[in-house]
């Protein structure tokens, strides 16, 4: 088959060894050096995700790597993701739109039915660009699951790729894994590994360097390049992220996630670990859950099942109780439909029956089979934040109406709801913020209205991923929390008085973005040999 575009691509010894992080860095090498690039991972197992500008559903991997490169997110880039459900089940999302619900054994039958699609996105992207950076998935010497391969060595011989292994030397036993790897691969497999990196390094180079040329002897392959551990701040993919180990709460406005088990799209919040003055940390039990000044609920790929995790730990009654007090709770997402009175799933989206909601928001939700899948903008129609300016995009699967009665008691719930609130959790919502009244807050441009906030700006939830990353919202919310909750600039904030606002040194996020992408083309520059890299490639592409 013949493909217009170089082609190289990163595989890892394991999970989180680095492929992301340096498929990233090498898209932004391959763009300074002025070839058009576009990274490609055929198939992609995560729950972060995002919806491109022609509403199709994407890993949140390429999405940064596109970003990397300068170029727009397509869903040609990951023809397949999965996100998991259950521990052995997953919605299976095929060129951007919803294919259906598998269960891991079955997808693994059928998978190869997939070819045609996969080749298909390749090829396109082939013709549109000069190289591709392809990403594999975890280690391509699974011995379980070599069968049948369609996104490691299977996929390398398909588009006939030369292959990077990338080995995480943090972890320990780096010469170990990239031994093993290698030789549990057949050997038309190994020949096409042209060289190794040896990622996350830090300690004294002379100690390690017998080591690489022995491991060079082992395998016949040559080390082309060792990555020291450097603090660059992109966005991660899954449940493997470090920003997930962030439990501990460092000053200023104390910002608290609830880490649940399916969480999605935690993306929505690493804005906030860019805010001098703002501490976010991620929870999953009521001891480290504390007394913080916001909540946030973030989306989940199976609500109900996070719900009662929630509902079974103590989580769900600790969070009212905080709201009672004054605590600010806000949920997006998945997180909006929990804070809500009932969710209803006639149609077996998740798992069936109907549902008591936290009753923080007197919302009812019904699943639907169809997913929603839009990028949207708008403006907040109501309170402090009046005529900001929003946008971002809507993934999900079921409508969220605000009750006509404005505030339901618990009582709302009927006998026939699958989970029942515990005796012991706070009656009605009368206790919360300045009012019980409730009303959508946003308006969004195709003229629907999105969310649903009380009249005291204390408990709200929106549909809306990334609501904080673009337009004028994020300062100005940060601003309204700082001076409600009294933080100045002796504890840990600014605010107040003469003092300068959040809203008024605004960190601008595309820039900072663009200048950490920077910082990882400098260190893969530095660490690896790029000349070497364009020989296993066969040499740079004729623009």
């Amino acid at each position: 088959m013949s493909m217009k575009a170089k082609v190289i691509m990163v595989q890892g010894t394991m999970s989180n060894s680095g492929k992301s992080f340096i498929t990233a860095g090498l898209c932004r090498v391959f763009a300074q050096d002025g070839y058009r690039t576009a990274p490609f991972k055929s198939q992609n197992m995560a729950l972060n995700s995002y919806i491109t500008k022609d509403g199709l559903e994407m890993g949140r991997a390429q999405v940064m790597q596109a970003e990397a490169a300068g170029i727009e997110p397509a869903a040609d880039m990951n023809p397949i993701l999965l996100k998991p459900t259950s521990h052995t089940g997953s919605q299976v999302i095929v060129n951007g739109r919803v294919r259906g619900q598998m269960k891991a054994m079955d997808y693994f039958r059928h998978k190869t039915e997939l070819i045609p699609d996969i080749m298909a996105a390749y090829e396109r992207l082939s013709e549109a660009y000069d190289i591709i950076v392809i990403e594999g998935a975890g280690s391509p010497a699974e011995i379980n699951l070599k069968e049948n391969d369609i996104v490691n060595m299977g996929l390398a011989k398909m588009v006939d790729a030369p292959v990077l292994l990338v080995g995480d030397i943090d972890r320990g036993g780096v010469f170990a894994s990239l031994y093993g790897t290698v030789k549990l691969l057949e050997p038309e497999e190994q020949e096409r590994i042209r060289g190794l990196i040896i990622n996350k390094f830090r300690g004294d180079l002379a100690i390690l360097k017998p080591g690489v040329r022995m491991i060079e002897d082992l395998v016949n392959i040559p080390v082309v390049g060792l990555v020291p551990m450097e603090k660059i701040d992109i966005d991660d993919e899954d449940s493997l992220s470090e920003h997930l180990l962030a439990e501990e709460m460092t000053g200023g406005l104390d910002a608290a996630v609830i880490r649940l088990p399916h969480i999605s799209n935690f993306t929505d919040f690493t804005v906030f670990e860019r805010l001098e003055g703002v501490s976010l940390r991620y929870v999953d039990r009521v001891s480290k859950l504390g007394s913080p000044h916001l909540i946030l609920i973030p989306g989940t790929k199976n609500t109900m099942a996070d719900l009662r995790w929630m509902r079974n730990n103590g989580l769900e009654e600790q969070v009212i109780r905080l709201s009672r007090d004054g605590v600010t709770v806000m949920g997006i997402c998945g997180g909006y439909q929990m804070m809500g009175n009932i969710l209803s799933d006639s149609e077996g989206v998740e798992e069936g029956g109907r549902m008591g909601g936290m009753g923080l928001l007197p919302v009812e939700t019904n699943f639907r089979k169809e997913k929603v899948r839009t990028r949207i903008h708008g403006e907040i129609r109501c309170g402090s934040w009046n005529g900001c300016l929003v946008e971002g995009y809507e993934i999900h699967m079921g409508d969220s109406v605000i009750e006509d009665e404005g505030i339901l008691s618990n009582d709302s719930r009927t006998e026939d709801d699958e989970i029942h609130v515990n005796d012991s959790r706070p009656d009605g919502l009368e206790h919360i913020g300045n009012s019980g009244e409730f009303s959508p807050w946003i308006s969004l441009s195709d003229g629907r209205m999105d969310g649903a906030i009380n009249r005291g700006e204390t408990v709200m939830g929106t549909y809306l991923h990334g609501i904080f990353d673009d337009g004028d919202f994020f300062p100005r919310f940060i601003d309204t929390l700082m001076e409600r909750y009294h933080l100045t600039e002796e504890n840990g904030a600014a605010s107040g008085g003469d003092r300068q606002k959040f809203s008024a040194r605004r960190p601008d996020m595309k820039a900072y973005k663009e200048a950490e992408y920077d910082k990882l083309a400098d260190l893969i520059r530095k660490s690896l040999d790029m000349e070497k890299i364009y020989e296993i490639m066969g040499g740079r592409p004729n623009v």
